[in-house]
Order: C-alpha cells, then sequence, then structure tokens
C-alpha cells in the first residue's frame, strides 16, 4: 500500500506541471487543471452503475499520455491515451484536451481514407464523451464543447460540402454561451448558414436570422472587448465587416423579400425604438435605403428619439423625394448627433455631393467635402468632388486666361485623391487627361509672365488655393 501511494504521489508531481492557456480570441487552446488522482484502495466504494472505475492502471498511463503529449511527443502519448480513453474516460479532462492534439496529429498522418475516417470518426466520439462526463464544467460547458466540435468537423470531416451537423453545433453553441461564445464559432456558423443558403433557397429568412444574431453578438463583444482586450475588439470587427460583406453579396438580402418579412414586424414594434434602429442598421447595411420600410422604421424612430440613423434613413429619404435641402438638414442632423467619425465624414460628404451635382453651389461643396476630411483624412473622393467644383467653377475671374487657372487646382486636388485613396486612380486619371486640355496655352500665358511654368499662382475667390503654374 506505501509503495501504491507513492507511487500515486509523483503521478501528481509529473502532472502539475501541465497548463494550456484559452482565450476568447481562438477555440483551439484551453487551460488545463493538474491531473486530479484518486488512489484506488482496497475499501473503496464501487463507482456508480455506468461509470468506468479509475484503476491504478489508468492513473499510471493518464501520467505517461499527459507527460508525451505536453512534450507534442504525440506518437509516444498515443497508446496510452487510448488505454485511457477506452477504459476510463471519466479520469480527467486533460484526456479531451490533449486528445484533441493527439487525434490532430494523427489524422494529419493517415494516408488511406478509410483509416481516415476511422480517426475523424473518433474524434468526434471524443467530444460525445467529454459532453457525457465533463460537461458540467462551468467554464467549458456543453454549448462550448459542441462549439469546438463543430470547427473541428469543418476543418477534418471529407464528402460533406455543406456540413449541417456543424451548423446544428454551433448553433447550439451560440444560443448556450450568448456573448461568451468564441468569435470564430460566431463567423463559421453565419459562413455555414450562407452555404445552406446558396444550396436551398428556402433557408432565406433562416439565414436573415442567423445573420442578425450574429451580427449582434459580434457588436456586443466589440463593445465590451473595447476597453479590456483591444486585440479582441479589432478581430472581432474584421470578421462583422468581413460577414457584412458575406452576407450583402448572398442574394438573401433582396430588398423586396425583406420588406415582405419586416413590414409587419414595423407596425407590430412600431414604439419599440430598439427594434426599430436594429431595422434602420440592417436596411443601411444591405443597401435597402429606398425601401418603404426602412422609411417608415426611420419615420418612427425619429419621432421616439432623433438618432445619427434616424436622421441618415430620413435624410436618404428626402433625397429619393426630391427634397435636396432637406435632405441636407437632416444628414447635417446625422452629423451632430453621430459619435463615429467615419460616419460623421460619410454624411458631410453626402452633403458635398447633393450640393455639387442637385443645387449647384460649389463653395458648399468643397466647405462639407473638408469637413469630412476632417473627420476622415483617407477619404479620397471628398478630394476628388471639390477637384469637380474647381473645374465647374464660374466668375472667380473676369479674365478668361486667369478663370483657366481653376484647372490647375483641379488637378492638384485630383492628385491628391488618388494618393489617399489608390483605388480612384483609373477615374481620376480621366478626369485629369481631360481637364489638362483645358490648361492654359502658351500663347495665352505670352501676356501673362505671372503665369510662366514653375511659378507659384494663387487661385483667389472661395477656392483659396496656391497652385503651380504648368
Amino acid at each position: 500500500m506505501k509503495k501504491l501511494i507513492l507511487l500515486s504521489l509523483s503521478i501528481v508531481i509529473l502532472t502539475n506541471c501541465y497548463a494550456q492557456r484559452r482565450t476568447k480570441k481562438s477555440a483551439a487552446k484551453e487551460e488545463v487543471t493538474p491531473v486530479e488522482v484518486v488512489t484506488p484502495q482496497e475499501s473503496q466504494p464501487e463507482e456508480p452503475a455506468g461509470d468506468p472505475v479509475i484503476t491504478e492502471e489508468c492513473l499510471i498511463n493518464l501520467s505517461l499520455f499527459n507527460e508525451s503529449a505536453k512534450n507534442k511527443q504525440y506518437a509516444d502519448a498515443l497508446g496510452t491515451w487510448n488505454q485511457v480513453f477506452e477504459n476510463c474516460p471519466n479520469a480527467n479532462r486533460a484526456i479531451y484536451t490533449h486528445g484533441r492534439s493527439i487525434l490532430h496529429w494523427l489524422l494529419s498522418e493517415q494516408t488511406d481514407d478509410v483509416k481516415y475516417q476511422e480517426v475523424f470518426n473518433k474524434l468526434m466520439l471524443m467530444y460525445d464523451k467529454r459532453m457525457k462526463y465533463f460537461g458540467d464544467d462551468p467554464r467549458y460547458p456543453i454549448p462550448w464543447i459542441k462549439g469546438l466540435k463543430a470547427l473541428d468537423y469543418i476543418v477534418f470531416v471529407k464528402n460533406d460540402e455543406l456540413k449541417k451537423p456543424a451548423y446544428k453545433w454551433l448553433e447550439e453553441a451560440i444560443d448556450g454561451l450568448g456573448e461568451a461564445t468564441e468569435i470564430e464559432m460566431i463567423r463559421q456558423f453565419v459562413v455555414l448558414s450562407d452555404k445552406l443558403y446558396a444550396n436551398d433557397q428556402t433557408h432565406g429568412e433562416k439565414y436573415i436570422a442567423d445573420y442578425l444574431k450574429a451580427n449582434d453578438l459580434l457588436e456586443t463583444i466589440i463593445k465590451n472587448a473595447e476597453s479590456t482586450d483591444q486585440t479582441l475588439a479589432t478581430q472581432a470587427t474584421q470578421y462583422k465587416n468581413g460577414l457584412d460583406i458575406v452576407f450583402a453579396e448572398s442574394g438573401a438580402a433582396d430588398c423586396e423579400t425583406l420588406d415582405e418579412l419586416y413590414k409587419d414586424e414595423i407596425i407590430t414594434n412600431g414604439e419599440d425604438l430598439g427594434y426599430l434602429n436594429k431595422i434602420i442598421s440592417f436596411y443601411r447595411r444591405v443597401r435597402c435605403v429606398d425601401s418603404k420600410v426602412y422609411f417608415d422604421a426611420a419615420v418612427k424612430a425619429h419621432k421616439i428619439q432623433p438618432t445619427a440613423e434616424s436622421a441618415s434613413a430620413l435624410a436618404a429619404m428626402s433625397y429619393n423625394q426630391e427634397e435636396f435641402q432637406q435632405s441636407v438638414n437632416y444628414y447635417e442632423d446625422a452629423t451632430r448627433l453621430s459619435d463615429v467619425d467615419i460616419d460623421k465624414a460619410d454624411y458631410q460628404y453626402k452633403i458635398s455631393q447633393i450640393y455639387y451635382s442637385k443645387i449647384g453651389d460649389y463653395p458648399r461643396t468643397k466647405t462639407h467635402a473638408l469637413n469630412a476630411l476632417g473627420y476622415n483624412p483617407s477619404l479620397g473622393s471628398a478630394h476628388m468632388i471639390i477637384g469637380l467644383a474647381y473645374a465647374a467653377a464660374k466668375g472667380i475671374y473676369d479674365d478668361p486666361v486667369l478663370s483657366k487657372s481653376v484647372f490647375w487646382v483641379a488637378v492638384d486636388r485630383l492628385n491628391k485623391a488618388k494618393q489617399v485613396d489608390p483605388s480612384l486612380t483609373e477615374d481620376v486619371d480621366k478626369l485629369i487627361a481631360t481637364y489638362i486640355r483645358h490648361f492654359p496655352s502658351k500663347e495665352d500665358i505670352f501676356f501673362k509672365p505671372e503665369l510662366n511654368n514653375g511659378k507659384s499662382f494663387y487661385v483667389g475667390g472661395w477656392i483659396g488655393e496656391t497652385t503651380i503654374c504648368r
């Protein structure tokens, strides 16, 4: 008996070294508590019916595979791990934490499809056993285990394009974990729902609900992590933006289809500001701002409590109704009410577009484009519209030669546009090629020495910029 107790103590010392760390950023890692050893005694009561007995041999094998797996010696760990997994799967959670790594390695070693499938089946069974014996772990509960199982299914399954089992497990994980869900689980949930919709259009309504559920979760995670974990907040933001693109390109976001789904909901929830704002934000993301549901939600929300979202929606509605000055006023409200600089820049840029293309007020075009740049200096389109306004300017000079100087400052602005946003280069270069033809000619500047090539020249009036003659 003394020998047996000493053996058990040595096992504890060996296994207390082992620990891994789990974060919300990755479902591939989890903290492993030290292996808890129950020393078999002759007088020890029998285990409850159905639970495997943790024998002395189990404890020894547990210690052996634990040490090998900890050092990533998976070939050495495999035999003893199998013994523990088969004979005493209730011995310690390390069976499953290390077992995942061991089976991942073993899958990578398989060249025979039949053998690969056997190992894959064992990986899935491992999660089922973990839920049975360790599903009450408050840190790693059953919903989290199902999410991890789904991620492994997605990676390792063969000949299953739609991966419906993983989709089901991920939904159960998200519903069970809420905002504690791993963000990769959330991302894969929407990706799989997108595949299901692409394969079967009747999944459309469910896909929309899945996307909205995931979007709300990511927004909550971002908000909660901004002050505690900036890396997680950044990654969650990237995931959210990526899922927005996936959903927008799916075709599920057809505006008429959405209107049919939500027109009655707007009536039912017409006094619920939170619900109305979600609808407004959703419709904006999927570019359904001409929708009647969008307008109705915006009007109802704005009456309850004016927000940047509702003001922006009403601005779009006014624009579509050709009430351009009213649209400007609403965009000004949206700018004032927003606390996000990128959104403020967007609202001010929209105002500059209205002044340029609908009202024909070029000085105000410039004013609001500059406002937009103040909020977002990388907004190349704001420089571009200033260049367009310069080129369209009239009455800066009575002299027809001096009047051509506006094309110099217009080209200056266009060059700035493509510097800050290279995606505009093709369109900008076409405009520059057109404007260059309107530069003062050599004959024009013969009697205007102040316009000689290379000289600095101030273009006055509301433009008020210095350029280089060329």
